[in-house]
């Protein structure tokens, strides 16, 4: 009775009220690793945890989940004490442990009404199948945000793919046009070696082109329409800018013109050169193009640790990044700052469940900037935990609810918007599973959430 009165739960008890604890409980230690009861096992009876550390352990499919630890002070085995139901979960001693248990006949009068217990049991199933309606819609909505971001990224490089695709049979045949075209000119091979020379040289520039200012861009190609114009040159003006972005200046004009001095020769030079580089910029197209597709299905194989165990060694930087690029349809408008600890050590986490979390602290980050504004990442690292910071320059969380944004179905977004389901994840997947924290600190124009993860594995590793 002492002990009991010890915990908070059973502080306002009277004795009389404690009198169903009297007997036959017994107290017991329990070393680490032992199981109190597993999934499916009959009742038990009540177990008050003294002294310890327990785990809620639950089994979905092939995975076995953390659901919760237990500190002193709790109990467990409740329901199926009451209800006379299986139990629903396994409990497994995390360290070295006291315990008061109580057999399920010290509590047989609690299910002498047949109502009574009938109410029970339809509780207990309601609250299961609540609970597994609410972990079903946050796996569907977030594999809805996922797919809708995957879809609006892949199209952008999958349309100009099929653009360029679409052009480059005509264009082919136009080449070869002006390459005969070209050759009927009778050129010398001296001729021949400075042409494939140049157009070499325009290639490899137009495929790194140099970084020029609005003015310097402008101004040189206005040198280049105006050579056009002295020499009153037939190439049309999608040729000047074809020319320009390939790099080539007025001066080398000059010496292609020394080279080739017959107009009408030119002219079909310019015609080659100009369906030559449009040719490589279409293949450029399409190797940036399939190089993002190929980018987006390498974060989203990443992102979601497809064909790994659930529990990984991982680089934090990356899931961030690939959160980021699962987002970028999303962050147009917004400027990403990223302030990484180049040497922070890989932490074995559950990682797909982890990315999770970034995907709903930055889609969280986007909403408050409502599409301009800037969003800072940083990580850092004690001698015992990794820190995880994004932060946005939006408006804020008013003081008023900032102590309630982690409860469930909470939500500051309008109806159809947000399920309030969000950040009670996060906070429950940090805390209970990986054993690390998660802080808010919110000011106008300064939004931070903090999260802090143990350097060395405290996650249930079965």
């Amino acid at each position: 009775m002492s002990d009991l009165r010890q915990l908070s739960i059973f502080s306002t008890f009277t004795d009389d009220e404690l009198d169903c604890f009297t007997t036959p409980g017994y107290e017991y230690n329990l070393p680490p690793n032992t199981i109190l009861f597993y999934e499916g096992d009959p009742p038990r009876g009540l177990f008050i945890l003294l002294d310890g550390e327990l785990e809620i352990l639950k089994r979905l499919g092939d995975e076995e989940v953390l659901l919760a630890v237990m500190p002193p002070g709790s109990f467990v085995g409740e329901i199926s004490l009451l209800t006379g139901l299986a139990h629903t979960a396994t409990a497994r001693v995390t360290m070295p442990s006291r315990f008061l248990k109580f057999d399920p006949s010290q509590f047989d009068g609690v299910q002498e009404s047949p109502v009574i217990a009938l109410l029970l049991r339809t509780m207990a199933e309601r609250l299961k199948n609540t609970e597994q309606m609410i972990q079903q819609h946050e796996k569907l909505s977030s594999l809805g945000k996922m797919a809708a971001g995957l879809a609006h990224e892949i199209n952008n490089p999958a349309a100009a793919n099929l653009r360029a695709a679409e052009q480059l049979p005509e264009l082919t045949a136009n080449l070869q046009d002006r390459l005969l075209a070209l050759n009927q000119a009778a050129l010398s091979s001296d001729q021949w070696a400075y042409l494939l020379r140049l157009l070499t040289d325009l290639l490899q520039r137009a495929a790194e082109p140099e970084i020029l200012t609005p003015l310097q861009r402008s101004d040189r190609e206005d040198a280049l329409n105006q050579w056009m114009d002295d020499h009153h040159m037939d190439a049309r003006w999608e040729f000047t800018l074809m020319l320009l972005d390939a790099g080539a200046t007025d001066s080398e004009l000059d010496a292609l013109n020394v080279q080739i001095p017959d107009k009408n020769t030119l002219d079909a030079v310019f015609a080659w050169l100009e369906c030559a580089l449009t040719l490589a910029a279409l293949n450029r197209t399409l190797l940036h193009g399939s190089m993002r597709i190929v980018k987006l299905v390498g974060a989203v194989k990443e992102y979601s640790f497809m064909d790994q165990s659930p529990l990984q060694d991982v680089n934090l930087h990356e899931g961030l990044d690939n959160t980021l690029t699962m987002l970028g349809y999303k962050l147009k408008n917004i400027h990403v700052r990223r302030d990484y600890d180049q040497h922070l050590p890989r932490v074995t986490v559950y990682g797909s469940q982890l990315n999770q979390v970034w995907t709903n602290l930055l889609d969280n980050a986007i909403d408050a900037l409502n599409g301009k504004g800037e969003i800072s990442i940083r990580t850092w690292q004690d001698t015992e935990r990794v820190y995880i910071e994004i932060a946005d320059n939006g408006p804020g969380i008013p003081l008023d609810i900032q102590g309630r944004i982690f409860e469930p179905f909470f939500t500051t977004k309008g109806v159809g918007k947000g399920t309030g389901i969000g950040l009670d994840i996060v906070w429950r997947t940090i805390v209970q599973k990986h054993r690390g924290t998660i802080q808010l600190h919110s000011v106008p124009g300064d939004t931070r959430f903090e999260v802090a993860l143990p350097l060395k594995s405290k996650t249930s590793d079965h």
